[in-house]
């Protein structure tokens, strides 16, 4: 007997009705499987932001006094503040080294404040956090002080950075005095790519140019993720602020330059909210080292902590840091637990699903402790702090902190210089010393006769350090030391 279904065309009619039915029913099946699956997950955006000699005391929700910086104040707000930030070394180069690489800069041979006729610079094989993320699809950039390497070989463009737009060494490197004998410097390029640009650019408009050119990179990035490195020349000697903010603070021209600052990071936030990035996007903003003390009016200040840039003591490496990320930073909080530059590309490229380096980096992920898990805890044992030609200075480790005998510099209580022209310092011999920085943040009292135990932890973890980074001082060679790179 034939189907009931015969009618609408015989079996053939029973097979396209069937057919007609399961198709609808999976339609409707993957129409809702669709509508339930999750999201794909948005890689975040990266905003890092690095001041240059910006001290610990020189923002408002550090301390400061008379200078107005209502933009960062309100990422402290929304995010958290980090009060014990170190970078690797109390110098120009060198920190950034650190920073880009999550390397100690001695592993890389980069030593101190790079000169404009150097030949040397960032190996090329060395990854920057830009390559680190341009295999996940990051748009990059980098608009302000490189101070990696000044040879086109060794600019941004040549280390994973799709745009540069900048300074290549410091802004003091080049005749600012009349009397300066011709050919100290060459002039002060801006460079773009790997082309210079402008010869003697007006230092004036720098902080607005290098903040235009980021919110620019912003607009045309919005569709994918990216990572942006806005470098800022300011506050290093010679200080200036644009005419928008000169003449507007309590405390001269040091103020207005960190209140034109403040208003970068500003127009920066402000594009982040105008295309709905803010909660894409991590913003962090930090220093490369301590005030630069002995400019006196034209530096800032270190807070409570001794010394400044070009010393290993707290004032020159202990550096304010605010991270702002809704939703993933907790917002409101202050975190002291001891962080350093070398731990941000690994932990960028944890967020982000990269591969590490193939070459051995010395950062960890530190993410637990930025997005404020309960109990989280440094992985490291120790930070090396090391200076001059590859000089291990100190070692922190926990709430202590262990000076090796070396000669620093101080002004011994005194004034620093006025209005552009520094005092001078004074050596300042430093012996085996260990601080209990839990207690005495300001490194005034040396415990070392009392804590016998600590003395020789410390020294063991200085011991490791030297096996693998070396000390010039005391001419040992580290097995994990590599080139730095040179052109011919």
């Amino acid at each position: 007997m034939d189907s009931p279904w015969v009618g609408l065309g015989g079996r053939r009619g029973l097979a396209w009705v069937l057919g007609w039915l399961l198709f609808w029913v999976g339609g409707v099946g993957a129409v809702k499987a669709v509508a339930s699956a999750p999201k794909a997950v948005r890689l975040p955006n990266v905003v890092l932001i690095y001041c240059d000699d910006l001290g610990w005391g020189d923002l408002g929700c550090f301390g400061a006094k008379g200078i107005r910086t209502p933009n960062i104040d309100s990422m402290a707000r929304r995010g958290t503040k980090f009060t014990s930030f170190y970078v690797a070394q109390a110098v120009c180069s060198a920190s950034r080294a650190a920073l880009l690489t999550g390397c100690y800069p001695n592993r890389l041979g980069i030593h101190g404040a790079l000169g404009p006729k150097q030949k040397i610079g960032l190996h090329p094989d060395e990854m920057t956090i830009a390559e680190v993320l341009k295999p996940r699809g990051y748009a990059t950039a980098m608009f302000g002080k490189w101070h990696l390497g000044r040879p086109p070989e060794l600019l941004p463009v040549r280390q994973g950075f799709d745009e540069y737009f900048g300074l290549p060494y410091s802004n003091d490197m080049w005749p600012r005095h009349p009397n300066a004998p011709v050919g100290t410097y060459p002039p002060l390029p801006i460079i773009e790519g790997d082309r210079v640009v402008e010869e003697a650019p007006d230092q004036s408009l720098l902080t607005r140019r290098y903040t235009e050119r980021a919110v620019q990179f912003i607009e045309r990035s919005a569709g994918k993720p990216f990572f942006l490195y806005l470098a800022h020349s300011m506050p290093h000697v010679p200080i200036f602020a644009g005419k928008d903010h000169a003449g507007r603070s309590r405390r001269g021209v040091f103020g207005d330059v960190i209140e034109e600052i403040d208003a970068s990071v500003g127009a920066v936030l402000k594009a982040l909210r105008r295309h709905g990035l803010e909660d894409d996007t991590l913003v962090m903003f930090t220093s490369d080292n301590g005030p630069w003390l002995s400019y006196g009016n034209h530096a800032g200040s270190a807070g409570p902590f001794r010394e400044g840039k070009g010393t290993s003591f707290e004032g020159g490496i202990r550096v304010p840091c605010v991270m702002q990320w809704p939703g993933r930073i907790p917002k409101g909080r202050v975190c002291d637990t001891p962080l350093m530059t070398i731990d941000v590309l690994p932990t960028l490229a944890g967020l982000a699903g990269a591969a590490l380096p193939p070459r051995k980096i010395d950062g960890l992920d530190v993410w637990p402790i930025l997005r404020g898990d309960a109990g989280a805890t440094n992985p490291h044992a120790a930070y090396f702090i090391y200076y001059n030609q590859g000089d291990l200075i100190a070692v922190r480790s926990g709430d202590w902190k262990l000076f090796l005998p070396h000669t620093s510099q101080t002004l011994a209580g005194g004034p620093g210089g006025t209005n552009g022209v520094p005092a001078r310092y004074q050596p300042l011999r430093v012996g085996l010393e260990l601080y209990n920085l839990r207690r005495d943040p300001g490194e005034t009292t040396d415990v070392s006769g009392s804590e016998p135990e600590v003395l020789s932890r410390m020294l063991l973890l200085a011991e490791e350090a030297r096996l693998e980074l070396g000390d010039a001082r005391t001419r040992r060679v580290g097995a994990g030391v590599r080139e730095v790179g040179r052109v011919p």
